[in-house]
């Protein structure tokens, strides 16, 4: 097994005028090059774990590793300035621009003018940011803005580690959903190690690699992927804080990619009135999908469209409102099916081509499995 990137070796944090230790005998591995959550109520020391590891708190015991260099036996300003940081309050300097934000640890470590250019130009293309933004002021950006220049100034010299502390919890939860997802993607690609803290396990179930649950004193109650947390909580501590619904909450883990879809009652537009009707007949539903001779969706029709027709490309196909991708959760689909009229949710490729359906019915066997 490769060296864990980051590495905990029975690590305490006693504060002063308090008796009992914040953490207490930690140890934990995080490979490299996944994003590990840590997750626990209020005051159970996770804050407090991530910022040892920058030495932003300094341990009272134990060992903390980073690539293999104990971070006790490093400069400490230098060790931060190797290590990302992402806060929930963003912490970008008011007074200067973004680009002069971006460029904060690389012009402290050295780089020359170019360099850095070329580097916050790249981070403005894998953030799409608006290169007209550069020149501005954080004061003139929008909470969802500020934030992933926030990130984008963590990520500027390039670091093998990220620490994020309740990185999207200042903006509002649309916003928070996209950055999200825009910042699962860069991971994607990135492959930094990654410590990320919050206190919402929806969130960590969706950003994690692996989710470190913890009690008071840091002490571990699970550490494992969130698919088996929810699958499998390992004590009634977990269990309670995962919430009772965890099989809805697993629904968000799974793609649709990852199930069998049904085929579903489907015509071409160049089916007969009558072929339309007994497709319906056959399956069983008063609706039948609608696709043309390359298999791409058109919409659906029902019987009393038909009326007067002499085949299905003579009517105007309804779309379908509750549509999904091979990418999509199953909590998305969930989503879309209640609101569909047909209580289906169809499934596409990128490029339109219909690939079945969804229902109730399947998904629920993923929920109970």
């Amino acid at each position: 097994m490769s060296q864990a990137m980051i590495s905990f070796d029975r690590v305490s944090k006693r504060f002063s005028g308090t008796t009992d230790a914040a953490v207490e005998n930690l140890s934990l591995d995080i490979e490299r090059g996944e994003t590990v959550v840590l997750v626990g109520p209020s005051g159970c020391g996770k804050t407090t774990t991530m910022k040892m590891i920058n030495r932003l708190i300094e341990p009272s015991d134990g060992r903390i590793m980073v690539d293999g260099t104990d971070v006790l036996e490093q400069d400490p300003v230098r060790l931060r300035r190797g290590i990302g940081y992402v806060i929930q309050s963003i912490g970008l300097m008011p007074h200067r621009t973004v680009a002069e934000n971006i460029a904060t640890v690389p012009k402290l470590i050295g780089w020359d003018e170019s360099k850095i250019k070329s580097r916050i130009h790249a981070l403005v293309e894998v953030f799409e940011l608006d290169a007209n933004m550069l020149s501005r002021y954080p004061g003139e950006l929008s909470g969802g803005q500020r934030q992933r220049v926030g990130v984008a100034r963590a990520l500027a010299a390039d670091p093998p580690v990220m620490l994020m502390d309740e990185p999207f919890g200042a903006v509002d939860p649309i916003v928070r959903e996209r950055l999200q997802d825009q910042f699962r993607d860069i991971q994607k690609r990135l492959r930094k190690t990654i410590v990320f803290v919050t206190h919402d396990i929806d969130e960590a179930i969706k950003m994690a690699d692996r989710i470190v649950i913890l009690n008071k004193g840091a002490v571990i109650e699970q550490y494992d992927s969130p698919a088996e947390i929810l699958r499998n909580p390992a004590s009634d501590f977990v269990s309670r804080f995962v919430g009772a619904e965890r099989g809805l909450k697993r629904l968000a883990l799974v793609k649709v990619s990852d199930i069998d879809v049904e085929d579903g009652p489907v015509v071409r537009m160049s089916d007969s009135r009558e072929t339309a009707l007994q497709v319906m007949e056959d399956c069983a539903t008063p609706w039948a999908t609608v696709v043309d001779a390359d298999g791409r969706l058109h919409g659906w029709i029902d019987a009393a469209m038909l009326s007067g027709a002499s085949n299905v490309g003579s009517v105007a196909a309804r779309k379908f409102s509750a549509y999904v991708t091979a990418e999509s959760s199953l909590r998305n689909a969930l989503d879309s099916i209640v609101t569909s009229r047909t209580q289906v949710a169809v499934v596409a490729d990128e490029n339109d081509h219909y690939r079945g359906i969804l229902s109730l019915e399947r998904i629920s066997k993923e929920i109970i499995s």
